[in-house]
């Protein structure tokens, strides 16, 4: 349940009053033809969630919060409005703790999800999206919950036929950047939660690299993580990639929907997307205040000129650069 909030990405966006409930409309509209476009939360949902609450991950195979599915079962029943489902997620995310928690059994296992905040406008769009549609569900997922007392159940709200649009050289970078990242932080996060912070550094420092570099292989691509602050110095950005950091930096400073950057080269394409700081993160990046002296010290020894700490929530880190054949 850490990534219980993950999941609706904070809908932190989405202000919660009690006394003051809001109205949620559909957050987008028929097309001039009549016919319904991919509804937007749908991608976002994917970019923002799916790096913790992946549908694809094994029950047992690294999972580090529980799917998105099981976070719509425990919070959407008959008697559910959207309303309800927005104000009562909202104060969850805004504020999330293992008392407001209604996954208890994802908070034993998992931790509290760390408080994240996002854009405006982008909890809201994954929230009215996960409410009014399906969305996928792992394939052990249905005897998992049988097991758990709910029966023969189904997702509940309509169901809403949209069109899938064809995918993009953006679309394909994103998937190459979240692929990656899935893979990182699953192995980092579960080693935080088995051996702790000091165990998870030294294994950044050996299999980061490895692991990035494996990917590159498997997609056929370019894949870097490159940062103006850097840790690794194999981990600089050079001047193309200080010019992006930048401009992600402004506009996450505007709490600006930051979208992925794509240009042409020939038949390459090249693409950049940037890295954002959560609580977790700051358990090694963070100011003096949040890193353990042992976890500085350790860090120090296996990074002498290390950069990258000082950081608060929701700053821009370093940036996905990646290459790839248009073709791909």
């Amino acid at each position: 349940m850490k990534l219980i909030t993950l999941l609706f990405l904070s809908i932190l966006l989405v202000s919660c009053n009690n006394q003051e409930k809001q109205v949620y409309k559909t957050v987008y509209q028929e097309s001039s033809y009549g016919k319904k476009t991919e509804h937007p939360g749908k991608k976002l949902l994917e970019t923002y969630c799916y790096v913790c609450h992946n549908p694809q991950t094994p029950e047992n195979g690294g999972r580090v919060a529980p799917p998105m599915a099981a976070i719509k079962v425990h919070y959407i029943n008959d008697q559910t409005t959207k309303e309800d489902f927005m104000n009562e997620v909202a104060a969850f995310t805004k504020d999330p703790n293992a008392e407001k928690a209604k996954l208890f059994g994802a908070v034993r296992r998992f931790g509290v999800m760390p408080k994240q905040q996002f854009p405006d406008g982008v909890v809201e769009k994954i929230a009215d999206y996960i409410f009014d549609n399906d969305i996928e569900e792992p394939t052990w997922f249905k005897d998992h919950m049988k097991g758990n007392g709910f029966g023969n159940f189904s997702q509940k709200g309509k169901k809403t036929a949209q069109n899938i649009t064809p995918k993009t050289t953006e679309d394909t970078g994103l998937d190459y950047a979240l692929s990656t990242k899935k893979v990182l932080g699953q192995n980092l996060m579960g080693t935080i939660q088995k051996k702790g912070v000091l165990e998870a550094v030294a294994f950044c420092n050996i299999q980061a690299m490895p692991l990035t570099d494996s990917m590159s292989t498997l997609q056929n691509a370019v894949i870097k993580r490159v940062s103006d602050k850097a840790r690794n110095p194999k981990n600089k950005a050079n001047s193309e990639e200080l010019k992006y950091i930048n401009l992600y930096k402004s506009q996450i400073a505007l709490n600006q929907e930051v979208k992925p950057t794509v240009i042409e080269k020939q038949d390459n394409i090249q693409f950049y997307y940037p890295i954002t700081t959560n609580t977790m993160c700051l358990q090694c990046h963070g100011k003096e205040t949040d890193v353990k002296p042992e976890v500085r010290t350790k860090l120090l020894k296996l990074y002498p000129n290390d950069l990258a700490y000082g950081y608060s929530e929701n700053e821009v880190r370093g940036i996905w650069s990646i290459e790839f054949n248009k073709n791909n």
